[in-house]
């Protein structure tokens, strides 16, 4: 029987066909933007492809949007008029689609590991999973799928350089930056495009505190990310918050305007590149203008959405304090009523961390700084669940630190400081430098000192 280009059995009789599938494939583990146009030729070669058909759905869930939800219901439909033809293998990404489409992606993550069981060298299971379990703040369970399918990997399997882009993320984020670091070198070199591999080392850099290393691991890497589609402006995110920590505002700035916000989309990936490095922004005090503007209006609109609390929390970055009292107020009611649901494994997530997070979030737009620190500690321990990346998150943690300083509380502010570095293998970056700064000098004159404000 016909092999893909990682060596699975494959139902597509069509030679033609079986290159754009193989195509897509790669295009998925290397972020390519050409990955939906090779992705659409196969469904037009090969309608009955039910493969096919479980990947443009599961493309459309990871987008994170509700009114993209009938296309996706349209592909499962699609998919499940082909299910008995598919091979066995195929069949269990129709399953894993459709168990994400009632509302339990971790149930579509075991039916990709269920295939991984079988298949270990199956690179677009592992991603599939990978990036569900990312979404969902599965950090260990990254790294756990991941491992247990290295061994099967030869040396020249298609798919090891990504494999090992995955693996280094996977550490990053379980904090084993130096093993981290070298994988995704290594993934690097094996597939050069591997732009998942290349900003694995990127987070390494951010999370150690080491924003000069990291902007000369950038340097001059540029086509690794340039074929990307809208991954390329995260890349370009974590080169700005670099700068940032340098103290270089006119780069990041820069940055913000040119490559970051360049195609002012609402990508909810790429609206929350833009507000939380507007954000860091501000909270060192810097005017960022009417930069805001365009991206509130945007949020506005994605009030009722409801889709992820990774989401949703981004988009009260931009409607918070921002002259969008009643878009506020309306999203974080809606956190709360979807959050009192808990029908699907996202309203789960809305009630915790998103009720807390999102009335902090509202009590800090309104300058109850204090409000805001009691919801914001309240809503830390469960932060993880939110999903993104330890980076990501990582302004909500900022806003929760300069939430304590400026409503007086220096000691347990110090303490989140103390336990961010212990998360960080005991790297500090500016901003840390900073704060522990201000509180010095806050003890040292008895007076209460705060961060500046807008």
């Amino acid at each position: 029987m016909t092999q893909d280009i990682f060596g699975q059995e494959t139902s597509l009789t069509s030679a033609a066909a079986l290159n754009e599938w193989n195509a897509a494939q790669l295009g998925v583990l290397a972020h390519a933007a050409k990955t939906a146009d090779h992705l659409g030729a196969v469904l037009q070669q090969a309608p009955e492809y039910a493969l096919a058909h479980a990947l443009k759905g599961l493309s459309l869930l990871m987008l994170g949007r509700s009114e993209l939800l009938p296309m996706a219901q349209d592909a499962l439909k699609t998919a499940k008029t082909y299910y008995e033809a598919a091979l066995p293998r195929e069949r269990k990404y129709v399953d894993a689609f459709e168990a994400w489409m009632l509302g339990r992606p971790t149930q579509a993550i075991q039916i990709c590991e269920t295939i991984l069981d079988d298949h270990p060298c199956d690179s677009l299971a592992m991603k599939l999973s990978h990036g569900i379990r990312f979404i969902m703040g599965d950090n260990h369970g990254m790294r756990t799928s991941v491992e247990r399918v290295m061994p099967a990997y030869e040396p020249d399997h298609a798919g090891r350089g990504y494999l090992l882009g995955c693996h280094s993320f996977a550490l990053e984020e379980t904090g084993a930056y130096e093993k981290a670091e070298n994988a995704g070198r290594q993934a690097l070199w094996m597939a050069p495009d591997d732009a998942w591999g290349l900003h694995s080392v990127a987070h390494v850099h951010e999370m150690t505190g080491n924003a000069k290393q990291g902007l000369e691991w950038l340097a001059g890497r540029e086509e690794a990310w340039a074929h990307c589609n809208n991954f390329r402006y995260h890349v370009w995110w974590h080169k700005a918050l670099m700068h940032l920590d340098q103290g270089q505002v006119d780069e990041a700035i820069a940055l913000y305007d040119t490559e970051v916000r360049k195609d002012k989309t609402d990508d909810y990936r790429d609206i929350s590149n833009a507000t939380s490095l507007l954000m860091r922004l501000e909270l060192e005090g810097v005017k960022v203008g009417n930069r805001w503007d365009e991206l509130s209006e945007l949020c506005a609109n994605r009030t009722e959405d409801g889709s992820l609390i990774f989401a949703d929390l981004h988009y009260l970055l931009a409607l918070a304090g921002h002259d969008r009292a009643a878009e506020t107020q309306r999203m974080v009611a809606r956190i709360q009523a979807d959050g009192q649901k808990r029908a699907t494994e996202s309203q789960e997530r809305m009630a915790a961390p998103g009720i807390q997070a999102a009335q902090g979030l509202e009590a800090f737009g309104e300058g109850d700084y204090s409000k805001a620190f009691n919801h914001l500690t309240a809503a830390r321990d469960t932060m993880q669940l939110a999903g993104g990346s330890h980076a990501q998150r990582d302004i909500f943690e900022r806003i929760t630190i300069d939430c304590g300083l400026r409503s007086g509380a220096f000691d347990a502010a110090e303490a989140l400081l103390d336990d961010r570095r212990a998360k960080r293998g005991g790297g500090e970056d500016n901003y840390a430098h900073v704060r522990r700064n201000m509180i010095a000098q806050a003890r040292n004159t008895d007076t209460e000192h705060s961060v500046p404000a807008e």
